[in-house]
Formats: structure tokens, C-alpha cells, sequence
């Protein structure tokens, strides 16, 4: 089984997929959010044959659901009325600091080139979906 982890974003989307009987997320790529990131989004989970999605949420520090996360989960519906796979969401606060912090810093003039954001999207998406992954197996375990 396939399952797609995705790390929202105002510019980009990070994707990173993980099969079930290895349990092990890796980064994939980013995409364009664009006008339509629910378009994006639903067609990448058909071109990657996915069978579950897990979107990572935008809490509030304190876990509230904000302005950030209530845009997420706008996004999150489309793929669930578009597809007939399960769609689940999860906390992913801090992950774009984690991943920022898991890879090499490559700054082109004081600046993150665009190449090295959607690398660091794509490893917070990953982590999102490790998350997910190793809270399930704690609980079959």
C-alpha cells in the first residue's frame, strides 16, 4: 500500500510517500500550491497510485486550530470528495524548523535558493508522514 505524506504551503507543497511494509517516509518533491493546490494535490495522489494521504495540520503552538490550519483543512476536502482513498490529517507543527535543522543549510547570496525550500518541504512532509506511520505501528504494536 502506498501512502502519501504532504506538507502544505502558501508557494509550495512538499510530498514525501512511504509503503506500508517498510513504514519508512522519505522525501519526494515539491510542488507549485498555485490557484488551484486541491487540483494539485488531487492529481498527484492519481499519478502516484495512492491509497492513503496523510496532509499535515497547522496547529496553533498551543494545538488551537487558526487561520492557517482552517485553509488546510479547506484543501484537505477536495482530495476526499475527489478520491475514494482515506485522507487523514496530523499535527505538524515544527516540522518545517525540524527539517530545516536535517538538512545542509545552501544559501545563494544570504538567501535559500527556491530549489533548497522545496527540498526542506519535501523532509517536513516526510516527517509528518513518519509521524503518522510510527503512531500507527504503536498501536497495532
Amino acid at each position: 500500500m502506498r501512502i502519501i505524506g504532504l506538507d502544505l504551503g502558501e508557494k509550495r507543497i512538499g510530498v514525501a510517500a512511504a509503503d506500508d511494509r517498510t513504514g519508512v517516509a522519505v522525501p519526494v518533491t515539491a510542488l507549485a500550491a498555485g490557484d488551484d493546490p486541491a487540483g494539485a494535490i488531487a492529481g498527484l495522489l492519481e499519478e502516484q497510485g495512492a491509497d492513503e494521504v496523510v496532509i499535515g495540520l497547522p496547529l496553533s503552538m498551543t494545538g488551537g486550530v487558526g487561520p492557517q490550519a482552517e485553509q488546510a483543512l479547506g484543501v484537505v476536502e477536495k482530495p476526499r470528495e475527489r478520491l475514494a482513498i482515506p485522507v487523514y490529517t496530523w499535527d505538524e507543527r515544527l516540522t518545517t524548523v525540524q527539517a530545516s535543522r536535517s538538512l545542509p543549510s545552501q544559501k545563494r547570496g544570504g538567501r535559500r535558493s527556491d530549489e533548497a525550500r522545496g527540498r526542506r518541504d519535501a523532509m517536513a512532509a516526510a516527517i509528518v508522514l513518519q509521524a503518522f506511520l510510527d503512531s500507527r505501528r504503536s498501536v497495532r504494536a
